[in-house]
């Protein structure tokens, strides 16, 4: 099953299971949810509504308003080793705001203050069922789906100090989508390549076992410090490949196009614009 929120043409938004060209509006009736997060709370993913083409809605970010937005760095070793980073015993973990995060289709947003706005594609997975302290071997059950994510970067803003929040929270400089895959469509994660395109040309392609930090694993760490609630997303790590350790860097600029493609899910598409 795939599931999307969207604005409507009359400007109220909502979310439904995409079906081909078209999707199935949940939120319709009078008792329905109002939101994905809401249904992933209520347990309400099911059920029929309107049919409306895809063509006359707005994406919006798979979760619009996730209550968590936890990133992992590092978490591949090709991109650990091109970073210099040490080996280290935990994952790395960071935050966004969901305010610094568009859909697909919309532009991603180049700062103003830097030149140095790198990509990220990442594998996202969004939780389904809540959970404190979650066991490595009952994680998996506490997912309800996946998306494509592109951790956009301003790196010379990452790089102020030892913490990463500055240049993980411009706002528009993530994207998230198109739409969440749950897990039976999904199938058992490992095979899957990550994926990212700038203007066409293939930058980052490795597949979701090359993990440092597999999926279950990431779910119990994280959830031994946070309670993690229906609608948080995890974003589980880039690829190698980065734009700001190729030589000479790679930056995103006005005009330019990303694609994140995971097999199974689709493709997050983004132009880039300026800020």
């Amino acid at each position: 099953m795939k599931l999307a929120s969207f604005r409507r043409a009359d400007g109220s938004t909502g979310f439904g299971r995409v079906e081909g060209e078209h999707v199935i509006d949940l939120a319709a009736g009078p008792d329905a949810p109002p939101s994905l997060r809401a249904a992933l709370a209520a347990g309400r993913i099911d059920g029929d509504g309107p049919t409306l083409a895809l063509a006359e809605v707005t994406l919006l970010p798979v979760i619009p308003d996730p209550g968590k937005i936890i990133c992992i760095g590092l978490n591949y070793e090709a991109h650990r080793q091109e970073t210099g980073r040490a080996v280290a015993g935990h994952p790395a973990v960071f935050v966004r705001w969901a305010d610094s995060l568009v859909a697909h289709g919309a532009p991603l947003l180049c700062p103003q203050v830097s030149g140095e706005f790198d990509y990220e594609g990442e594998l996202a997975v969004i939780i389904g069922t809540a959970g404190h302290r979650i066991a490595a071997a009952d994680a998996m059950a506490h997912v309800a789906g996946f998306a494509c994510f592109n951790d956009g970067s301003v790196r010379d803003w990452q790089r102020h100090n030892s913490q990463f929040t500055p240049g993980k929270n411009f706002p528009g400089t993530g994207g998230f989508g198109p739409w969440m895959v749950t897990p039976d469509e999904m199938g058992p994660l490992g095979p899957q390549r990550v994926q990212t395109r700038l203007n066409g040309a293939l930058v980052q392609d490795q597949p979701v076992s090359d993990m440092i930090w597999p999926v279950p694993e990431i779910i119990a760490y994280v959830s031994a410090f946070t309670t993690l609630r229906p609608g948080d997303v995890i974003a589980t790590g880039t690829p190698g490949g980065v734009g700001s350790r190729r030589d000479p860097p790679l930056w995103l600029k006005p005009g330019d196009n990303v694609d994140v493609s995971i097999d199974g899910i689709g493709t997050l598409r983004n132009p880039v614009a300026a800020g």
